[in-house]
């Protein structure tokens, strides 16, 4: 073979050892096959004893000259060169992330079909959808349902809500409630009727499954609070949401509000959330969200995952079947605080009281 084994630091005896306990299979023969040849075995012995001929055995030789038992490991293959290079990826998922623009680009959302044809035409490289769908999961994109987004909603002042919110609590805070323990709860209301909601389903690859949908108007509204740091709530079902409604829903929040304790509520901008003849009970302060921003409120998350998992694809015979359906799904919520406390936590509503 006119190569020999110039490595000393591990015997045969060593190397069978370290075969013994490597993990790759292909690594463990070039380790015996080397073992073999320390024990005096021809080449010709050594390398039919594990699978290869006498030149293979020769160029892991030279490799475990140069490197040790690291070199016997096979090293990852290259791949296939990237379509796009690291400046043309950054630029596409900033074009994902921006969306299209309906009038210059015909479409309302992004295809993977339109995305081929955005790539052609900034930098020339033609793409299959397939490909494109292995593009997109690299940038970490998924396809997710989107959130309304009320048009004039405005997120800079979203995001000083967030950033004062601690001093907007305070500032709320009547003084004979400053010392006192504070909780933060959020409220909102959510109609549930036989109009119902239509959740996805699991179905058959290219089959479009059914469900049920009623076509009667029947509805009542769950009154639903929670705190986040105590992962609990409060609610109930009204047939209407009003002033009146608001008020049996504020004396059932402060119910559960801890004794000796004091609750800054986050609502919105409801009409029955500011009437004069709100009763507000003494152990509650009501703080307002900005105009347009139910997504800074955690219970519009609570409402949809009671109609994903509760409340949708269902027939509702009468008014009473949707209250004890909206009853059910609630108490069913509830029951587990741990998923209460995921649904709900927003690290930007934490204070201290």
């Amino acid at each position: 073979m006119g190569v020999e084994i110039t490595r000393r630091e591990l015997s045969a005896a060593d190397l069978r050892r370290e075969a013994a306990r490597a993990k790759d299979a292909r690594a463990s023969r070039r380790m015996l096959a080397l073992a073999f040849v320390l024990d005096g075995r021809t080449r010709t012995e050594a390398a039919e004893s594990c699978g290869m001929d006498r030149q293979t055995l020769r160029d892991w030789v030279h490799r475990y000259n140069a490197e040790g038992l690291s070199g016997l490991i096979d090293r990852p293959l290259p791949g296939r060169t990237p379509m796009l290079s690291t400046e043309q990826m950054s630029e596409l998922a900033a074009i994902v992330e921006a969306g299209p623009d309906s009038e210059m680009d015909g479409v309302v959302r992004w295809r993977r079909v339109d995305l081929c044809a955005v790539v052609e035409r900034r930098f020339g490289i033609r793409v299959a959808e397939r490909t494109m769908s292995s593009i997109l999961r690299r940038l970490g994109f998924v396809k997710l349902s989107a959130r309304p987004r009320h048009p004039q909603s405005d997120p800079d002042a979203q995001e000083l809500y967030k950033k004062n919110f601690p001093e907007l609590v305070r500032t709320a805070l009547p003084e004979e409630a400053k010392e006192k323990p504070l909780e933060v709860w959020f409220q909102d209301e959510a109609r549930v009727g036989q109009q119902g909601t239509l959740a996805r389903l699991w179905a058959r690859k290219g089959t479009r499954p059914r469900a049920p949908k009623d076509c009667r108007y029947a509805w009542a509204y769950i009154f639903g609070a929670v705190c986040p740091a105590r992962a609990t709530g409060a609610a109930l079902v009204m047939p209407y949401a009003n002033t009146g409604a608001m008020s049996d829903h504020l004396a059932e929040i402060a119910r559960h509000v801890s004794s000796g304790a004091h609750a800054i509520l986050v609502v919105d901008g409801a009409g029955w959330h500011s009437s004069r003849e709100l009763v507000v009970p003494a152990n509650i302060t009501l703080l307002t969200l900005p105009p347009y921003s139910p997504e800074l409120n955690p219970v519009e998350n609570i409402w949809q995952f009671l109609r994903q998992n509760h409340l949708a694809n269902r027939v509702f015979e009468s008014y009473d079947a949707i209250v004890g359906a909206c009853c059910e799904a609630w108490n069913a919520l509830i029951a587990i605080p741990e998923r209460v406390a995921s649904i709900t936590s927003r690290d930007w509503a934490k204070v201290s009281g």
